[in-house]
C-alpha cells in the first residue's frame, strides 16, 4: 500500500514538475496537475494539503534529491567525482538544458514565482540553493566534502559566486531569442565559473601543502 501512495505522489510532483516549467505556478491548476499525473483530483489531497505545498516538493534538483539525475540528453554528471563541481558548472550551463523546458531545474524555470510565493516555497527554494552551493564549495575528497571548518572563506565565496552565474547565467540565456548570442552567454558565463572553481581548488592544494605534518 505504500508503495502504491508513493508512486502516486511521484507521478503527481513530476507532472507539477513539467507543467509549472512550462506555464509558471499560477498558471497551472491541481485539475490540470492531477489530469497530467493520470489521477483524480481527491487523490491530491491524500499527499498535499495545497497547491503550495506541493510546489515544495517540485522545487528541489539533483543537488539536494539522493538518487536524482538530470534529464538532459547527453549530458552526463557525477556528483561523486573529484571534479564534480567543474561537471556542475558545465552541465547546468550547457545548451541542453536551455533548451529543455520541463525537465529543467526549478531554480531556472521557477525563481520569480517563488519570489511572489510563500514561505513554504521560499524555503524550498532556499535549501535546494545551499544544496547547490555545498556541492560546489571545495575542496572534496573521493570519500565526501572536507569538514566546513577546514574550508576557508574564499572557497564559499566563490562557490556562492559561481551558483549565482549559473542559475543567473541561464535565467537569461532561456530569456535571449537570438541563439547566437545565448550560447556566448552561457559560455561565458561558464568560463568565468570555471576559472573561480579552478583557483578556489588551487588554493585549496596550497593551504594543504603548507599544513601538511613533516
Amino acid at each position: 500500500m505504500q508503495n502504491r501512495l508513493d508512486e502516486r505522489k511521484k507521478r503527481i510532483v513530476n507532472s507539477a514538475r513539467r507543467l509549472f516549467n512550462q506555464y509558471g505556478f499560477d498558471g497551472v491548476s491541481i485539475d490540470r496537475i492531477m489530469a497530467g499525473a493520470g489521477l483524480t483530483r481527491g487523490a491530491f489531497y491524500t499527499h498535499f494539503s495545497s497547491k503550495s505545498d506541493l510546489y515544495a516538493d517540485v522545487v528541489t534538483c539533483f543537488f539536494n534529491t539522493p538518487g536524482a539525475t538530470n534529464q538532459w540528453p547527453g549530458v552526463r554528471l557525477d556528483l561523486e567525482a573529484r571534479d564534480a563541481s567543474a561537471q556542475i558548472i558545465r552541465a547546468y550551463l550547457s545548451r541542453q538544458h536551455a533548451d529543455a523546458v520541463e525537465t529543467a531545474c526549478p531554480m531556472v524555470a521557477l525563481p520569480t514565482d517563488v519570489a511572489r510565493s510563500g514561505a513554504v516555497a521560499k524555503r524550498a527554494f532556499e535549501n535546494a540553493f545551499r544544496a547547490m552551493v555545498d556541492r560546489l564549495e571545495t575542496p572534496r575528497r573521493a570519500h565526501g566534502p572536507v569538514p566546513r571548518a577546514k574550508h576557508h572563506a574564499a572557497n564559499r565565496t566563490a562557490a556562492l559566486s559561481i551558483a549565482a552565474l549559473c542559475i543567473g547565467g541561464m535565467v537569461t540565456a532561456r530569456a535571449i531569442e537570438d541563439r547566437g548570442l545565448s550560447d556566448e552567454l552561457r559560455e561565458a558565463c561558464a568560463s568565468v565559473a570555471l576559472t573561480l572553481q579552478k583557483r578556489a581548488r588551487s588554493r585549496t592544494v596550497k593551504r594543504r601543502t603548507r599544513t601538511r605534518p613533516n
